[in-house]
């Protein structure tokens, strides 16, 4: 299976072995909860699929590599203890908790989090001395005498043994107590996640023209191996992006250190030349104003395969850009509005900007950085909370500048900057609109009707970012395209969203605006939240 579908089956699982009947017993008893192994080649992603399925679910995560653990590490140390029985005295040794236990209680400590997945890398790859223990950890969840916590699901993962020659096949016995999911490279899938991820376009792009140059792990003939994985393009694109960000030349020797092999590190490298070529020759910037000259045009017309498909990532990749804008935007004013309907009650019940919206603002800083410290909060959500931590402290500055630290003076403060935010979204989405329009108009102008313009809304369909635009915000060139979609039943106006976030204004400044809250509150407490 690919890397996305074992994602799925996992995350599935967790919720599963995590779920309790109405007596509050497990629906899967522990005992037959069989820990996932996930075995598949180095670099596909295993360890990052547990971190997004950690996040993704809301739980916590402990890591460990079995590679470094010996007897005493996983099972604990041997001490001797004085015990009784009715009255007869004797000595008996038993073991000091497993550090790997332990782990997960201090990570508890930690983060507050009483729920998560112990995540055992290279599990067959273990010393000796702990196979005897393997079996009883399988099925019991036990090291020595300690029980990993409940609500900790068991994750492993390993390399086949053609990759790694530490790796000890495990008998039937204990092969039996789990469950493998079978993991094989697939560009296509990764793909897909890195569109998502907006990784740099001279990567996806390449890949799309050479999908054999995805994953390659073989025998050098003079010994060692040559290799190139999905962790490694990854790890180059971010690289790229970075340093073109600086304006720092990227070249074959900066390639080789990701690509570890000569042939594809070549053609990436050629590839890379002409993508830069491409970027400067066709514009990109001027395509999505609508302001390109017509030689740009032609150009595209008589352009080979890989000039095309460079070409159609680059316009996708800024136009992408134009519309995560409008997107955060609105993402954030909906985030601020939130945060202004709680501190409303208070601020004219003559509460000071201190207490009703820089106190929240220091209890989400502590929260992100409890979740940072667990590794359950994904990039994106850490973002959008900073950017909200920063712009409610930019809303109490307002005030204060205005010279209004309290009470209902505050309060008209802090609901006109918030207006000012809401007034922000609509030129972005203008923007944005403009943009998809005119990238639209140049791919028709350029390649007609055929494989070029399917190939186009059909990205413009499945990524993320674009498809969230157009379904928040509506585009006209793309919905006249695309009516085999129907997607215009999913549209909402412009003008009928700002119209919706605008209304925190009218609604705080109601008096009715505090029974409502009371009534949610009354009906959230009712529900048991």
């Amino acid at each position: 299976m690919d890397i996305a579908t074992a994602k799925q089956q996992i995350k599935d699982t967790v919720r599963a072995y995590m779920r309790r009947d109405d007596a509050g017993m497990y629906v899967i008893p522990p005992v037959q909860q069989r820990p996932m192994d996930l075995v598949g080649a180095p670099g596909l992603g295993k360890t990052a699929i547990i971190e997004q399925i950690a996040q993704e679910l809301g739980i916590g995560v402990v890591s460990y590599s079995m590679t470094h653990h010996t007897r005493q590490s996983a099972l604990g140390l041997p001490q001797i203890v004085r015990r009784e029985f009715e009255g007869y005295e004797y000595d008996s040794s038993e073991y000091t908790m497993s550090e790997i236990v332990g782990s997960i209680y201090d990570y508890m400590e930690a983060t507050g989090e009483r729920a998560g997945i112990l995540f055992l890398d290279e599990i067959n790859c273990v010393s000796e001395t702990l196979y005897p223990s393997m079996l009883q950890f399988l099925q019991f969840k036990t090291f020595g005498r300690h029980k990993v916590p409940a609500d900790w699901v068991i994750v492993c993962a390993g390399n086949p043994p053609e990759y790694n020659k530490s790796v000890h096949e495990f008998d039937v016995v204990t092969l039996d107590r789990l469950r493998e999911l079978d993991v094989e490279p697939d560009s296509a899938v990764w793909r897909r996640y890195a569109a998502e991820k907006g990784i740099h376009p001279a990567v996806t792009t390449f890949l799309q023209a050479k999908p054999d140059c995805f994953y390659k792990v073989e025998s050098k003939p003079g010994g060692g191996k040559s290799f190139v994985t999905a962790r490694g393009w990854e790890d180059l694109a971010r690289v790229i992006a970075l340093y073109e960000a600086e304006g720092i030349p990227c070249d074959e020797v900066l390639f080789g250190q990701f690509l570890r092999d000569e042939d594809i590190a070549d053609k990436f490298s050629v590839y890379y030349t002409l993508f830069e070529k491409y970027r400067s020759d066709y514009q990109i910037a001027k395509v999505l104003d609508g302001s390109a000259e017509r030689e740009v045009a032609e150009r595209a017309k008589g352009a080979m395969f890989d000039e095309r498909v460079a070409l159609l990532g680059l316009i996708l990749d800024a136009l992408s850009v134009s519309c995560r804008a409008a997107l955060d935007q609105e993402a954030l004013v909906l985030a601020l509005r939130d945060e202004l309907r709680r501190a409303k009650p208070k601020l004219l019940g003559g509460a000071t900007l201190e207490d009703a919206v820089m106190a929240p603002v220091r209890e989400r800083e502590q929260e992100l950085a409890r979740k940072l410290g667990g590794n359950t909060a994904s990039q994106a959500f850490a973002r959008a909370e900073n950017l909200l931590i920063r712009k409610m402290r930019d809303v109490a500055n307002a005030a204060r500048v205005a010279g209004a630290e309290a009470g209902e003076g505050a309060f008209d403060a802090v609901s006109a900057a918030y207006r000012d935010e809401v007034d922000a979204i609509e030129p972005l989405v203008q923007t944005g609109q403009r943009h998809m329009e005119n990238a639209i108009e140049f791919v028709e102008e350029s390649f007609g009707t055929g494989r070029e313009m399917l190939v186009f809304l059909a990205e413009l369909s499945t990524r993320t970012v674009t498809t969230q635009f157009i379904s928040h915000f509506g585009s006209d060139a793309y919905y006249a395209r695309n009516d085999e979609l129907k997607v215009d039943e999913a549209r909402k106006s412009l003008t009928a969203r700002v119209r919706e976030l605008s209304e925190i204004k009218e609604e705080i400044e109601s008096a009715q605006f505090l029974e409502t809250q009371a009534l949610d509150m009354g009906g959230a407490a009712g529900l048991g939240h």
